[in-house]
């Protein structure tokens, strides 16, 4: 007996599409066990912003002359870059995924372009946590003196915000090929650090290039993050965070979606 001539629409109706669009804990769990076995990006990312904090920071006559308020203005714009720089890298992982192929074998399942960006900007995000955690270490270690709620708030909101450098890290990844991402990705990453605030406070930036910063990627999140230092909490920092992570989160999607469909 011959099977229906339906049998594979059949099929694929009574798959459909899983709860959430097949994002789930086992999957997520995996993403990151693959993140944290990668031990140079780890240990790069837990030794770099740490050396920036000391460059910047407690080898800094001027900051440490500032007293512990300017170090921890330092530290946290550290963490932040440190968080910028290990988020995109764990994102931008993706480009080797594409190389093998990985991308082209997602069509074989119902996983959706929203639940698989979601599963990689969080494991990506575990490498800023990381980051964070290392150069908070150094800097209490180091005489910054924060309140509980100070060390909490920031530590969240870097590591929150963050979600904006994974999701440019997954942009980059899916535009540019493996060998050429970080390539690309890491003078982005410096240029806006340099122009969005981390580097050097915005206060101090030329009128003209103040008024760019405020439109750069790396802007809200640095404000964000030493708000809680610096009590300039503003709804301008939450829209641009928001803005950008959409931005760089659907351009990933829409670049997945490109290369799931690919013959």
């Amino acid at each position: 007996m011959t099977a229906p001539a339906n049998t594979s629409h059949n099929a694929d109706a009574v798959r459909g599409v899983p709860p959430m669009g097949g994002f789930n804990l086992t999957a997520l769990g995996l993403e990151l066990r693959r993140v944290l076995r990668n031990r140079r990006t780890v240990i790069f990312t837990l030794l770099f912003p740490s050396v920036f904090f000391y460059l910047f920071g407690m080898n800094n006559p001027g900051v440490r002359r500032g007293g512990s308020v300017v170090l921890a203005y330092v530290m946290i714009s550290m963490a932040v870059y440190g968080a910028m720089v290990g988020t995109t890298a764990g994102g931008a992982a993706v480009a080797v995924e594409r190389s093998l192929g990985w991308s082209r074998q997602l069509r074989l399942t119902p996983l959706t372009p929203v639940a698989y960006i979601s599963m990689k900007v969080l494991s990506a995000m575990t490498l800023g946590l990381v980051a964070i955690m290392s150069t908070f270490t150094i800097g209490a270690l180091a005489g910054v003196t924060l309140t509980p709620q100070q060390w909490a708030l920031c530590g969240l909101a870097a590591w929150g915000s963050s979600c904006v450098f994974a999701a440019f890290g997954l942009f980059m990844g899916f535009l540019v090929p493996s060998e050429n991402v970080m390539q690309f990705a890491g003078p982005a990453m410096a240029i806006m650090a340099l122009f969005g605030g981390i580097f050097i406070p915005v206060d101090n930036l030329p009128e003209a290039v103040r008024t760019i910063a405020m439109f750069t990627p790396m802007y809200g999140v640095g404000q964000l993050a030493r708000a809680p230092l610096s009590g300039d909490f503003t709804m301008g920092a939450v829209a641009s965070v928001v803005v950008w992570a959409v931005i760089f989160g659907s351009g990933a999607m829409l670049l997945f979606r490109r290369d799931t469909q690919r013959v």
